[in-house]
């Protein structure tokens, strides 16, 4: 398989009105793909909160195809409970998976959560198998293992830092 060096991916962190048909598309096919399909989880994935948050899209610079994408979820859209932004529906496309993009994904999240909410920690609902990967990212437990959708999760939370740097 090809190793990181070989993935060039072009990012666009957009609102909901500033997606084209087709981004929109690759991204909801995406989520479908790897959350339903791949992860046997019946769920709605369209939950409401698309048209309220910033999308983080990882393009294939040479075809365009989608590779990465994460919702950028601003404080407040999911309740009043909701007082950080969070980071979620953070995924890759099995063709880029090995290659270093959920690392590159992740920190483009970081790195945009920073410009667009300065000063706050970020948020996510991480599934508990990926918590050393997390972890590595600067994000710390801030409870037990839960179930979601029969996924086990855990809350994670990264406070803020001056410049975006991978611990």
């Amino acid at each position: 398989m090809a190793g990181p060096i070989d993935l060039r991916l072009r990012w666009r962190c957009v609102p909901f009105e500033g997606l084209s048909v087709h981004e929109l598309y690759a991204a909801l096919a995406l989520r479908a793909q790897v959350f339903v399909l791949e992860q046997n989880c019946v769920y709605l994935d369209l939950d409401g909160h698309d048209p309220a948050v910033l999308h983080l899209l990882g393009q294939d610079d040479d075809s365009g195809e989608l590779l990465a994408y994460a919702r950028l979820v601003p404080p407040g859209t999911k309740g009043p409970g909701q007082t950080q932004p969070m980071i979620g529906r953070v995924v890759t496309s099995p063709a880029a998976r090995g290659r270093g993009a959920g690392r590159a994904l992740m920190e483009q999240a970081l790195r945009a959560c920073a410009e667009h909410w300065p000063g706050q920690a970020v948020e996510i609902q991480a599934q508990s198998y990926l918590r050393a990967f997390y972890v590595s990212l600067g994000f710390v437990a801030t409870s037990e293992p839960y179930l979601d959708d029969d996924i086990e999760h855990i809350d994670m939370r990264r406070e803020f830092k001056a410049e975006f740097t991978v611990d």
